[in-house]
C-alpha cells in the first residue's frame, strides 16, 4: 500500500491530536502523544494546550506534583515529559544510548570509569530519596570523589542514574535551578533481550503516536542504532504493517491504524519550542518544508516556536507587548490569519496567567530571519 506525502502529514497530525483538540485528561493526553519535549519548562504546557480541549496549566502542575507525569532525560538524551508508567520501559530501551553518552566526554575526562558510575548509583539514589537540589547533589559527589571530579561526575550521573526532576514553585513547575528525586524502583534491563523487548514496546508506542514511520525515523526519535531498530522490527513481525512512503521508502504502522484522507482540513496552531512533531523524524519534511528547516531549527539546536498552517510550518511566533507577533515565511490566506489570530488570543490568555514573555531569551534569533510578513495578532 502506498501513502502520499499529504496523507502522511495528516496521519501525523491525527496521531498528535493536532487535527482536532480532544477531551482527555493530562495524563491520558501525554500518553497518547508518547512524550513531550521539555527542555524549556513552558513547552509541555503549550504542547498540551495545542492538543487538549479546555486545557489549564494547573492540570499539568498537578500531574507533575503527583508524579503521574514525570520529567526526565530520555529520548535523544534530552528532557521529556512522559506518563509515569512509560518511564521505565522507555529508559530500558534508551539505556545503551544514555550510558554511552554520559560516561564519555566530561565523565571520562574526570578520570572516571563505567565501574565508578555503577558503584555510585545505589548510594546516589538513596541520597535522592527525597528532593535534592543540583547543588546538594554536587556536594554529595564532591564528598566522595573530590572537587576535581565533581563536575564531570555530576554531568554524567544526571542521565546515567534514573532520576526525575522535581517540581518547584516556578511558573511552569520547573525553574532554572533543578531539583531531583530518584525515579524509584523499576525493571533493571540487565540483558540484551530485556532491552530488545523494551525497544519493541517503545517502537509500538512511537508508531501509535507518530506513525507511519521508517527505520530512520524510529532511530532518530530515540537516538538508537538502526541495526537495533531493525532487529526489534523483525521480532515484532506481523504486529506492524508495511507501507510505501512517498519517496519509495518502507514505512511501518499499526495494522488498521487511522490515516485520514489527504483532503482532511488541518487547523492553524501556534506550536511550542522543540515540539516533538518537528523533531521526531529523520525526514522532517512531512511537517517542515525543507527551505524553512534552517530558519526554525537553528545551528545550536534551538527549535523556534512555529506557525503551523495547513499542517506545515509556515513561520514563527513570539509574544510581544500587545499580543503575539507572527512571522509568516510565505503569503497566507485571510482565513489562515483569522485562525492564527483566534489561537493567539487563546494563547495570550494562557501566558498571561503564567509568563507573558515566554521564550524571551530566544528572541535574538529573530534578527537572523529573512524579510517576511510580520503581523501582531
Amino acid at each position: 500500500m502506498m501513502i502520499t506525502a499529504r496523507e502522511l502529514n495528516r496521519a501525523t497530525l491525527s496521531r498528535q491530536l493536532l487535527l482536532e483538540r480532544e477531551s482527555l485528561t493530562v495524563s491520558d493526553g501525554v500518553r497518547r502523544v508518547v512524550a513531550l519535549q521539555a527542555q524549556d519548562p513552558a513547552s509541555p504546557y503549550l504542547a498540551l494546550w495545542n492538543r487538549l480541549t479546555g486545557f489549564t496549566p494547573d492540570e499539568l502542575d498537578a500531574a507533575f506534583t503527583g508524579r503521574s507525569v514525570v520529567k526526565a532525560t530520555l529520548m535523544r538524551i534530552t528532557l521529556h515529559a512522559v506518563h509515569a508508567e512509560d518511564y521505565w520501559v522507555f529508559r530500558a530501551a534508551m539505556q545503551p544510548t544514555l550510558y554511552a553518552s554520559r560516561l564519555g566526554s566530561r565523565f571520562a575526562a574526570a578520570g572516571l570509569t563505567p565501574a565508578d558510575a555503577d558503584e555510585l548509583v545505589p548510594e546516589l539514589l538513596a541520597f535522592a530519596g527525597r528532593p535534592r537540589t543540583s547543588a546538594q547533589m554536587q556536594a554529595w559527589i564532591e564528598e566522595r570523589l573530590g572537587v576535581e571530579k565533581k563536575d564531570g561526575a555530576w554531568w554524567g550521573m544526571k542521565a546515567y542514574a534514573p532520576l526525575h526532576h522535581v517540581p518547584t514553585d516556578a511558573s511552569w513547575s520547573f525553574g532554572p535551578r533543578p531539583s531531583f528525586i530518584t525515579a524509584g524502583t523499576g525493571p533493571v534491563p540487565t540483558g540484551r533481550e530485556v532491552r530488545l523487548q523494551a525497544l519493541q514496546t517503545l517502537i509500538l508506542r512511537y508508531v501509535a503516536g507518530f506513525g507511519p514511520a521508517s527505520v530512520a525515523d524510529m532511530a532518530q526519535f530515540a537516538m538508537v542504532r538502526r541495526t537495533d531498530v531493525r532487529q526489534a522490527l523483525r521480532a515484532l513481525g506481523s504486529a506492524l504493517e508495511r507501507l510505501q512512503g512517498p519517496d519509495g521508502s518502507t514505512l511501518f504502522d499499526l495494522p488498521g491504524a487511522h490515516r485520514p484522507p489527504a483532503e482532511t482540513p488541518a487547523p492553524p496552531r501556534l506550536m511550542a519550542m522543540w515540539d516533538s512533531i518537528l523533531l521526531a523524524y529523520a525526514d522532517r519534511s512531512r511537517v517542515i518544508p525543507p527551505a524553512y528547516r534552517p530558519l526554525v531549527i537553528r545551528s545550536n539546536g534551538d527549535v523556534l516556536p512555529t506557525l503551523l498552517v495547513d499542517g506545515h510550518v509556515a513561520g514563527v511566533w513570539r509574544p510581544v507587548d500587545g499580543g503575539i507577533e507572527a512571522t509568516a515565511f510565505h503569503s497566507l490566506a485571510p482565513a489562515a490569519w483569522d485562525g492564527l489570530a483566534a489561537e493567539a488570543q487563546s494563547l495570550t490568555t494562557l501566558l498571561g496567567d503564567r509568563e507573558a514573555a515566554v521564550y524571551r531569551r530566544y528572541h535574538h534569533w529573530w534578527a537572523k530571519l529573512p524579510e517576511a510578513d510580520v503581523r501582531l495578532l
